[in-house]
């Protein structure tokens, strides 16, 4: 950065602007930045083989962002976590400040992403006063004197740079007025397991709050015990005077006094604005997560020190830069080879730095490979931290080790005994090892931890949302047992009093209210729940389910629809809405539902149901091919799958294939030894094609076991009697038929031709024994 001159002391002289699109006059050659591109790249080029963890689920993974079919236009609309958000809009005819609004667009969008984005407001309003018009505290006291006291209008350059300041200040007020409208002008809900430093009395609140400022600068200067988490209690409260690391705050604040004092009163026009640009960057966009204005979600989230360290490597810069120019200026020869050899010693130290941070960089890297590894590297530096332990549990529940995940769950309540969440891990757990006691009293103990409301305050200002999912949780367990479907009812009604706009407990209650025949009153809660969420494809499918249980498919088709035009990828109403489709025949939408059930199968989502309704379709299209493929596709993944098997074998026998039918009816029947249709079918196959009248005997002798009051078993039984010239017994068996079924004309009709039969078989009986007595 070139030298600049000191303000005149003249009004109309300060200020010599410097433009906001001039860069720096001494840049440094373009191989410089490439170098520390490749090295950079180098650093950081085995994280490429890392997964998702922490942050990443809920960033990237779930963000609905970043999904293929939403518009690329959300990004703007949303904030960083894929949420909605009012888009600001800034704009100004005039050319000469092209840069600068470019930079509050791009703040604009920062922000949008990421509220830490506004503090570079701050940092351009510095740049401004300090950078462009080059003042200095005894200039600002000058020109402000001289406004006073001066007739004269206010040169220009002090007018434009007023208008800057003021379309700053604008835009700041601006977009946190619309963060406050958007979020309800209120701050998020934190709980001390959050920040157990700003639940403290005081004076432990103050000194431990304070104590972060070391501890932040502490891990700029020394990034070594590095960890992904610093809630509960990673850092122990400081709860006296007396504790000894109120000297580290207390030389923090020196050591920062006299940075700023440099800053200010250096006579050095350059060094001066690098530190004061410097001091800029580290303290403006820390100031949000400093939890000094407002109380934030963390004590010490490492991620909020990446703008910082823009400003600690620009001082680390100027140290440097101020140690070896002055070694750089002894005079006398002993003087110079003794310069000489200081400055390689402190350029070999630097060097030595760099490459150390760098190892060190490349080898953490591997500890983000997962989550598993990012959170086990955490235990090791913050034992104390149940979060750490609960995410260690949660990455091996991920992986079906409900055992070990188990072990760290109970770890992590060892740590912190009222942490809810630890509690709510175990209860769940225990379910999924089918420990269901052991389970209900984890959750019990979770919901006796939750904070109990105060007179006159709103309960869900005080109880953080995840906890709430403690009573989601124990409702789901107790509703397994259909004699406690009301108590599980209550612990729904619970949750929703406590929030109101507590979506899924409208949803599972709706559930509960379906399986207890209630689904007008289901249908209520979940229209209640579209007034807080209309945007949820879960509601409206569970609109449509409880009017398919009202036997109104039209209406539930439509629901099903609204719920594929919010999420065109929702399994279960691409799934209902093209079963809903085929059931109706209707030939016109018979295409749309082979259509979302294709969808499922290109998108890995089908499961043999989907299969089986595509065979379905095919069947009514008379496309008997496809129909055979769908069907054989679908007892593949269900080995035991009725519907399927047994129309697959229908479709054999139907289309001439009754032998390839056998052995999938004998499947069938391996499974579900009771389908009478089946065992109709096999012994129609076993009479009219195979002729085994035994196997066919038995087939129908097992349906009539199986229902006495059968009718066609019972008429094929006698038909096997007839094949059998078993007349008699036929004429018996049709008799007794008959009776069961008198209105039934084919059963009369085969009992006159049997008794015909019987009829001529006699009279021949009767010729020959009276030729015989001739």
């Amino acid at each position: 950065m070139s030298r600049m001159s000191t303000p005149s002391p003249d009004l109309l002289n300060c200020g010599q602007m410097r433009r906001w699109s001039d860069g720096l006059e001494d840049s440094p050659p373009r191989w410089h930045f490439l170098l520390i591109a490749l090295v950079s790249f180098g650093i950081y080029i085995n994280s490429f083989g890392c997964g998702f963890a922490f942050d990443d689920m809920s960033a990237i993974r779930d963000n609905r962002d970043l999904r293929p079919r939403t518009p690329l236009s959300q990004l703007f609309l949303n904030d960083f976590w894929g949420q909605g958000m009012t888009k600001v809009w800034y704009g100004m005819v005039c050319h000469e400040w092209m840069w600068f609004l470019l930079s509050i667009a791009l703040v604009s969008m920062a922000t949008l992403s990421k509220e830490q984005g506004i503090t570079a407001i701050a940092i351009c309003g510095v740049y401004e006063v300090f950078i462009a018009q080059r003042l200095n505290l005894s200039n600002l006291f000058f020109v402000a004197q001289n406004l006073m006291t001066s007739k004269a209008s206010p040169p220009s350059w002090l007018r434009e740079s007023f208008l800057r300041l003021s379309v700053l200040f604008a835009a700041t007020c601006l977009m946190i007025m619309t963060r406050l409208r958007i979020m309800g002008s209120q701050l998020p809900v934190f709980t001390k397991f959050d920040n157990p430093a700003n639940s403290a009395p005081t004076p432990a609140r103050q000194l431990t709050l304070n104590f972060m400022l070391p501890m932040n600068g502490w891990l700029l200067l020394f990034p070594d015990g590095l960890c992904c988490d610093w809630t509960m209690n990673s850092i122990p409260l400081i709860e006296s005077y007396s504790d000894v690391r109120n000297v580290a705050t207390i030389v923090f604040y020196v050591i920062f006094a006299v940075l700023v004092w440099n800053a200010f009163t250096s006579n050095n026009t350059m060094q001066s604005q690098v530190l004061i640009i410097s001091v800029a960057f580290i303290v403006f966009p820390f100031l949000p997560a400093s939890n000094l204005f407002f109380p934030v979600g963390f004590v010490i989230a490492e991620r909020i020190l990446y703008m910082p360290s823009f400003g600690f490597c620009m001082l680390f810069g100027v140290g440097f830069h101020r140690i070896y120019h002055k070694l750089s200026q002894d005079k006398t020869n002993v003087s110079k080879s003794m310069s000489t050899t200081k400055k390689r010693l402190l350029v070999s130290v630097l060097i030595f730095v760099l490459i150390f941070h760098s190892i060190k960089t490349f080898i953490r890297n591997y500890d983000w490979e997962s989550e598993y590894t990012i959170f086990m590297a955490g235990i090791k530096i913050n034992k104390r931290n149940a979060k750490l332990y609960n995410n260690v549990g949660h990455a091996l529940e991920g992986q079906h080790k409900y055992t070990e995940a188990l072990q760290y769950f109970l770890k992590a309540i060892d740590v912190q005994p009222d942490d809810i969440g630890a509690h709510m891990n175990v209860g769940r757990t225990y379910n999924n090892l089918n420990k269901y006691e052991l389970s209900e009293q984890a959750f019990n103990r979770a919901k006796d931890l939750l904070p109990r409301p105060r007179p006159g305050e709103r309960y869900q200002a005080r109880v953080a949302p995840s906890h709430l999912n403690v009573f989601l949780n124990l409702a789901n367990l107790i509703a397994r047992n259909r004699s406690r479907l009301e108590e599980a009812d209550a612990l729904y009604r619970q949750a929703i009093s406590m929030r109101a706009d507590y979506t899924q407990a409208y949803i599972n209650r709706g559930d509960i209210l379906i399986r207890m025949n209630r689904t007008r009153e289901a249908q209520e809660v979940y229209e209640k729940a579209l007034q807080f969420d209309s945007s949820n494809p879960d509601i409206y499918y569970n609109l449509g389910v409880v009017l398919l249980e009202q036997s109104k498919a039209t209406q539930a088709l439509v629901y099903f629809n609204k719920a594929l035009e919010l999420n065109p990828s929702h399994e279960q109403s691409l799934m209902n809405s093209a079963i809903l489709i085929q059931e109706s025949g209707s030939h016109e939408l018979r295409p749309l539902a082979q259509q979302r059930l294709q969808f499922l199968i290109e998108n890995g989502k089908a499961n043999e149901r989907v299969y089986f309704n595509l065979g379905m379709l095919s069947m009514d299209a008379k496309d008997y091919p496809n129909a055979e493929k769908w069907f054989r596709a679908a007892i593949h993944l269900k080995h035991d799958f009725r519907s399927a098997t047994f129309n697959l074998a229908l479709l054999l026998s139907d289309t001439g294939r009754p032998l390839e039918a056998v052995p999938f009816l004998k499947q069938l029947l391996r499974h579900h030894s009771d389908h009478i249709k089946g065992l109709i079918l096999l012994g129609d196959i076993y009479i009219n094609h195979v002729k085994d009248l035994e196997a066919a005997e038995e087939c129908y002798k097992k349906i009539v076991r199986l229902d006495a009051t059968n009718i066609q078993g019972r008429h094929n039984l006698c038909v096997v009697f007839v094949e059998r010239e078993e007349l008699e017994r036929a004429e018996d068996c049709l008799l007794e038929v008959s009776s069961l079924a008198p209105n039934e004309e084919y059963i009369r009709k085969h009992l006159r031709i049997v008794r015909t039969r019987i009829a001529k078989l006699r009279q021949k009986q009767n010729n020959i024994h009276k030729e015989d007595s001739l």
